[in-house]
């Protein structure tokens, strides 16, 4: 089940980040820490697989190099730095060596399927592996529920959850109409052994949202960049990820 410190401090969306502090850093993460809130962070794959903590596909929007970050050869990637600083793309072990149990950890899977499908690679796998013994509060979740089910298998002692939204067309073109209808009803719940959603702010009004909640289902919801956004949100959920101002705590 999930850590109830998920539903009762506020989680930085990708670290705590400012200008000079990026995004899903181990500057962001240490700022978080130090600021006693729970981190989220994204996991993409190297080009060997090894999780690494990154949002984007591609690399440019957040290190300037051209190209796709699971295509990018190791001694290429290393000499790269975030948004201009001295911060490097951090790998998920080094994440968690830094965090060790001090905050909540929610980790997001992001999709490699491309449309919310089957084809999730050896992803769940090896962020399943790089957790082995982690000793904190930690939960992992995706917008692609095949994805938690592969995980779950490898790692069944880590609680997951969907990360979940209206999926609209315009956003999840790749996933079928069909399809789109089933992940916006958050179908796949009880299948994946989920505990938890994260739900976009916008769409809170979504029945099932509440009758999760009336499960017992832990709630949370991104991304909110307010105090008044973060107001709406909690009147149905639990928590927020946030970024941008300081979260009520």
């Amino acid at each position: 089940m999930l850590d109830p410190r998920f539903l009762t401090i506020p989680i930085t969306h990708r670290g705590l980040h400012a200008p000079g502090v990026p995004e899903n850093s181990l500057a962001a993460a240490r700022a978080a820490i130090e600021a006693g809130y729970g981190i989220e962070c994204d996991i993409q794959p190297g080009p060997d697989g090894e999780p690494l903590v990154f949002h984007d596909y591609q690399l440019h929007r957040l290190t300037g190099a051209q190209g796709f970050i699971a295509a990018t050869d190791a001694a290429t990637l290393a000499g790269l730095r975030l948004l201009g600083t001295d911060e490097p793309v951090p790998t998920l072990r080094q994440f968690l060596d830094l965090i060790a149990g001090r905050v909540p950890l929610l980790i997001e899977i992001k999709d490699q399927d491309g449309a919310c499908g089957p084809n999730v690679g050896t992803l769940p796998a090896r962020v399943a592996e790089a957790l082995a013994g982690y000793d904190g509060p930690v939960a992992v979740m995706s917008f692609n529920p095949h994805m938690i089910a592969a995980f779950r298998e490898a790692a069944p002692h880590v609680p997951v959850g969907l990360t979940t939204c209206a999926f609209g067309e315009d956003d999840w073109a790749r996933v079928p109409p069909a399809r789109r209808d089933e992940l916006a009803a958050i179908a796949d719940y009880d299948a994946v052994g989920a505990s938890f959603i994260s739900h976009d702010k916008d769409d809170l009004d979504n029945p099932r949202v509440d009758a999760l909640r009336a499960a017992g289902a832990g709630i949370l919801s991104w991304t909110i960049r307010s105090l008044a956004e973060e107001q709406a949100a909690r009147r149905i959920a639990q928590n927020v990820t946030f970024e941008g101002y300081r979260a009520a705590y």
